[in-house]
C-alpha cells in the first residue's frame, strides 16, 4: 500500500498544476455535461456498429435491446446485449499503477500488468497525465509520444475517440502515429500499385447486378454471414437481405475456405472446396496456367486493359525459375485435386462468374500476393467491368454492394493541425510563424513531429528504437517511444505474438489508456481513465458505410456510469491542464460542447438537402429531428442500383484510366520492380510461408487459423452474456476435425492445451467435420487472460489465439500482419482448473 505520507506528497505535487474547467470557468473544479432529457421508462432509439437499436428502459436501467427494424430472417446476435455493454466489466474510477503514482520518474515499468492500481481523483489524474506528457516532450521530443490508438472505436462522429486523441496530440505538439490497419494491411498497400486505388474500402458492384447477371458466385476466403453483422459506422441491415436472395436464386455458389464456415452452412447447397491455409495463390496460379495452356484467355482484355502480362506469363510458364506453375504443381501445394482445379478454371471462364474475396487470405505471410493473383486471374477471364462478372474485395464488409443512396453526409471531428508554442510555453496557434522569433532569429516553438510506422510493427518499434525498416519503397526509422496513449482499441487482443507485446509494452516510461472496460490493454496501463460507452452520451452518425442509407440520432440512453467521462471531456481538460485556455479554445473551437457539434454537423447536411430539392428525404430541421428521435433516410437511384465496379474504365480506358502509372491494371509493376525486394516480386507469385502444413520440418502439427468471430466484433462483447452460448468448459472454443481429435484422444467439451514456441493457451474442444484435417480454428478477439498477470510466457486461461501467432511482416512492401500463418500443437489438458479472470477488475480496482 502507498503510505499516507507519500500519497499526500504526490497530491501536493499535482496541486501545483493549474486547471481550468471549461464548464465552470474557474480554476477549481472539473465538471462534465449532464443530459437533462434522459427518460426513466420507455424506449430510446440509437445506433451501434451492429445496427439501429431500440433500447427499453425501466427505472433508468436498460432491460432490453433489439433491432429497430429488420430486413431479413438472418439473426444478429450482437444486437441484444446492450445492458451488458453498459454494466459489465466497467472501469469505474480513475486509476494509477502504484509504483507510477509513487514516482513517475522511476515507475518500475517491469511491474506493469502485475502491480496493483490505486484510485485517484479525476482532477489528479488529469494533472498527472498533462505533467508527464509535457515532461516527455521536453526530454525526448514529440516523436517519443505514441498515440496510434488503432481499433474499432465506438460509433459516433463527435465522440470518435481516436480522432479526439489525435486532435489533442497534434495541437499540443505532435506525436508518432501508425500506417495502415490489421484488417487489410497487405492489400491496401499492394492494390494501389495494381488497381490505382485501395480497393478494399470502396463500394463494390451492386447486389442487384450480381443477382440479375451472375451465373456463378464464388465466396473465396470470406464469411459474410458473420462479418456482415457489423459496419464501421451504423450498420444498415440491408446486406443480409441480399444474401437471402442469393440463396433463393438457384445460382451456383462455390465456397473456398479451409473450414465450412457459418456462410458455407447457410448456403447448404453450395460446393465447399478446402485448400490448405495460405495456399490460395498456388491454386490461382494453377488455374491461370490451365486457362493459358488451353487458350481460354481473353487476350483482347489483357491487351487493352492490363500492363505486363507477358512478364507474368514468363513466370507462370517457369521461364524465370524453372518451375512451371501448372495444375500438378498447384495441386501438390494446395491439396485440391488437379481435376477440381481444372474444372473451376473452366467454369469461371465459361460462365459469368463473380468472385467475392475475403481479407483473411491477405493476413498471411506474403499477403500482398493473393489479391494480386486474384485480379490477374480475373483479368485473364476478362469479365471485369461486365454485369455480374469480375471480382470484389469487399462484399463481406460493412454492406458493400448495397446500392448507395442519394443524400447528404454527416461530417465529424478532425485531427487538427500541429500546434506551436512560444518561448514561455504558451500555445500560439497552428502556424510556426505565430510563435515569433528569439534574438538569434530562430523560431520559438516546441519541437513538433508527425511520424508514423506500420501498425502491425508495434512490438518491433517499441523493442528496437532507431531500427530502420523498408516499407513500400521508403525507409522508416522507429522513434524511441517513451509515452503511449491508447483509446478506442484493445491491442492485447488483436496484435500478434502477445508474449512479445508484453515485453515491448514495458519499455516506455508511461502508458495511459482511456477505456470503458477492464480490457487486457487497460490492465497493462499506468494510468486509466474510465470513459463512457456510446449509450451514455449524445452523438450522431451515418447509417451504412457505402449505402449512405441515412442519418441516425444517437441519444444518450442512460446516465454516465460511476465516474466515467466522455473522451471529449477528458481531452478538453487535458488541454486546460497542459497549456491553458488558448489550447482549450483551439481544441473545442471556442468552447463547443457535444450538442453544438452534433447540431453543426446535422445542419451542414440539412443545408445540402435544402440546396438540392430533387433529393427525396424525410430530413427535418435539427430540433425536430432530435426531438423525434428517429433516423432520416435517403433513396437510392437507378444509377446506384446498376453500379458495376470498373465499368467506366472498361468503357473508356483513355478518358477513365485507373490511378496506376500506366492507367491500366498492372499485372506487372515497374514501381515495385524498382524496389528490388526479395519477398515481393514485380508480379503476383508464390512464396512459401514461414509456417505451413507443406513445409518439410514443421515446428508444430496443426495450422491454426483465427477467423473473425461469429458472436463478437473482434474483442467487443467478449464480456457479455453472449459468451455463455459459445464458451466450452469456460474457455474459448477450438474447432478440430473429427479424425484429428480421435488421434489425440480429444472429445467435444474437453479442455485442451494449444501451444507452440511462442506461447500456450487453454481452449474448449469442439470436434467437427466442418474443418479440414490438419487445421484448427480459434476465433480472434479473445480477451487475453494470463495466469500470471503481466508476465510474458504465462498461459492464457481464456484462450486468445494471438499468443500463438507470428509477429513478422507480410513483406517489406506492406508490413502487414500475418495472423493466419501459424502452426500449433494441441493436447488434452491434464492440469487443475484455472479460474477465469479476464473480465474482472485488477488488484486495487
Amino acid at each position: 500500500m502507498i503510505s499516507r505520507r507519500n500519497f499526500l506528497k504526490i497530491g501536493a505535487s499535482l496541486a501545483a498544476v493549474p486547471v481550468l474547467s471549461h464548464l465552470t470557468g474557474t480554476y477549481t473544479l472539473f465538471a462534465q455535461e449532464m443530459s437533462s432529457d434522459l427518460i426513466k421508462n420507455g424506449e430510446v432509439m440509437t445506433g451501434a456498429h451492429w445496427g439501429v437499436l431500440k433500447i427499453t428502459l425501466k427505472d433508468g436501467k436498460i432491460v432490453d435491446s433489439k433491432p429497430a427494424y429488420t430486413t431479413s430472417t438472418i439473426p444478429n446476435s450482437l444486437q441484444v446485449n446492450t445492458a451488458d455493454m453498459v454494466y459489465k466489466s466497467r472501469v469505474k474510477y480513475p486509476m494509477v499503477r502504484k509504483s507510477y503514482l509513487e514516482n513517475p520518474d522511476n515507475p518500475k515499468s517491469a511491474l506493469r500488468g502485475s502491480e496493483e492500481f490505486v484510485r485517484v481523483s479525476y482532477e489528479d489524474a488529469i494533472k498527472l497525465v498533462a505533467r508527464e506528457l509535457k515532461k516527455t516532450r521536453q526530454q525526448k521530443g514529440s516523436e517519443s509520444i505514441f498515440a496510434g490508438a488503432y481499433g474499432w472505436k465506438s460509433v459516433g462522429n463527435v465522440h470518435n475517440s481516436r480522432i479526439l486523441l489525435h486532435r489533442f496530440m497534434n495541437l499540443s505538439g505532435g506525436f508518432t502515429g501508425t500506417l495502415g490497419d490489421y484488417s487489410t494491411g497487405a492489400s491496401q498497400v499492394i492494390m494501389p500499385h495494381v488497381l490505382g486505388s485501395i480497393g478494399v474500402y470502396e463500394q463494390q458492384t451492386s447486389w442487384p447486378v450480381v443477382l440479375q447477371h451472375s451465373d456463378v458466385v464464388v465466396i473465396w476466403g470470406a464469411n459474410p454471414i458473420s462479418t456482415l453483422k457489423i459496419s464501421w459506422q451504423i450498420d444498415d441491415g440491408q446486406a443480409f437481405a441480399y444474401l437471402e436472395k442469393l440463396k433463393q436464386s438457384g445460382k451456383k455458389i462455390i465456397i473456398i475456405d479451409p473450414r465450412r464456415s457459418e456462410t458455407a452452412r447457410y448456403f447448404d447447397q453450395a460446393t465447399w472446396i478446402s485448400p490448405l491455409p495460405n495456399t490460395d495463390v498456388a491454386m490461382m496460379l494453377g488455374m491461370a496456367h490451365h486457362l493459358y495452356s488451353n487458350n481460354k484467355v481473353n487476350k483482347e482484355f489483357l491487351d487493352t486493359y492490363t500492363f505486363g502480362f507477358d512478364k507474368f506469363k514468363s513466370y507462370l510458364l517457369g521461364k524465370e525459375d524453372g518451375i512451371e506453375k501448372n495444375v500438378a504443381w498447384a495441386s501438390k501445394i494446395c491439396k485440391i485435386s488437379e481435376k477440381i482445379i481444372k474444372e473451376l478454371a473452366e467454369l469461371f471462364f465459361d460462365k459469368r462468374t463473380f468472385i467475392m474475396s475475403g481479407w483473411g487470405m491477405q493476413r498471411a505471410h506474403h499477403g500482398e500476393q493473393p489479391h494480386w493473383a486474384l485480379v490477374t486471374l480475373a483479368s485473364m477471364i476478362g469479365q471485369i467491368g461486365q454485369p455480374g462478372g469480375g471480382f470484389s474485395l469487399g462484399h463481406h464488409y460493412s454492406g458493400a454492394g448495397v446500392p448507395t443512396r442519394k443524400g447528404a453526409a454527416i461530417g465529424g471531428m478532425n485531427a487538427a493541425s500541429l500546434g506551436f508554442f512560444d518561448k514561455d510555453g504558451k500555445f500560439v496557434g497552428t502556424k510556426a510563424a505565430d510563435a515569433g522569433e528569439n534574438n538569434t532569429g530562430e523560431s520559438w516553438k516546441q519541437k513538433v513531429s508527425a511520424s508514423s510506422f506500420p501498425v502491425a510493427r508495434i512490438s518491433d518499434a517499441l523493442l528496437n528504437p532507431g531500427k530502420t525498416i523498408q516499407h513500400n519503397g521508403k525507409n522508416i526509422t522507429y522513434p524511441d517511444i517513451d509515452f503511449i496513449y491508447w483509446v478506442g482499441g484493445n491491442p492485447f487482443s488483436h496484435h500478434q505474438d502477445t508474449n512479445t507485446l508484453v515485453k515491448a509494452w514495458k519499455k516506455p516510461r508511461t502508458v495511459v489508456v482511456n477505456s470503458i472496460y477492464w480490457t487486457p490493454t487497460a490492465k497493462m496501463a499506468d494510468i486509466v481513465f474510465p470513459t463512457t460507452s456510446q449509450y451514455e452520451r449524445n452523438d450522431i452518425a451515418m447509417i451504412g458505410d457505402y449505402s449512405k442509407h441515412g442519418i441516425a440520432p444517437m441519444k444518450q440512453v442512460v446516465a454516465k456510469q460511476n465516474e466515467a467521462r466522455d473522451d471529449y471531456q477528458i481531452f478538453c481538460d487535458l488541454c486546460l491542464a497542459y497549456a491553458g485556455k488558448e489550447l482549450f479554445n483551439a481544441y473545442t473551437d471556442n468552447g463547443k460542447k457535444e450538442m453544438d457539434w452534433i447540431e453543426e454537423y446535422y445542419n451542414t447536411a440539412y443545408n445540402t438537402i435544402l440546396k438540392t430539392p430533387q433529393l427525396i428525404t424525410d430530413m427535418k430541421p435539427f430540433k425536430e429531428f432530435w426531438a423525434t428521435n428517429k433516423p432520416v433516410t435517403f433513396s437510392s437511384t437507378m444509377e446506384s442500383e446498376e453500379f458495376i465496379k470498373f465499368k467506366d474504365f472498361i468503357e473508356d480506358p483513355i478518358l477513365q484510366p485507373l490511378g496506376t502509372p500506366s492507367g491500366l491494371i498492372e499485372i506487372y509493376s515497374e514501381t515495385i520492380a524498382k524496389m528490388n525486394y526479395d519477398d515481393c516480386r514485380a508480379y503476383p507469385s508464390w512464396f512459401e510461408p514461414a509456417e505451413w502444413l507443406g513445409m518439410k520440418n514443421k515446428p508444430a502439427e496443426f495450422h491454426m487459423i483465427s477467423a473473425h468471430p461469429h458472436d463478437r466484433l473482434h474483442s467487443q462483447q467478449n464480456q457479455t452474456s453472449l459468451r455463455d452460448s459459445y464458451a466450452v468448459a469456460g474457455h474459448e472454443p477450438i474447432y478440430i476435425n473429427t479424425k484429428d481429435a480421435a488421434k489425440k484422444g480429444i472429445k467435444s467439451g474437453d479442455v485442451v492445451r494449444v501451444f507452440n514456441k511462442r506461447g500456450e493457451i487453454l481452449a474448449g474442444a469442439v470436434v467437427t467435420n466442418d474443418i479440414m484435417e490438419g487445421v484448427v480454428n480459434i476465433y480472434e478477439g479473445v480477451w487475453y487472460d494470463p495466469e500470471k498477470p503481466g508476465v510474458s510466457g504465462s498461459i492464457c486461461k481464456n484462450g486468445s489465439p494471438n499468443l500463438l501467432t507470428l509477429d513478422i511482416p507480410t513483406s517489406k512492401l506492406a508490413n502487414g500482419n500475418i495472423s493466419h500463418t501459424a502452426l500449433v500443437n494441441i493436447e488434452k489438458f491434464k492440469g487443475s482448473k484455472k479460474p477465469l479472470t479476464a473480465f474482472t477488475a485488477p488488484k486495487g480496482a
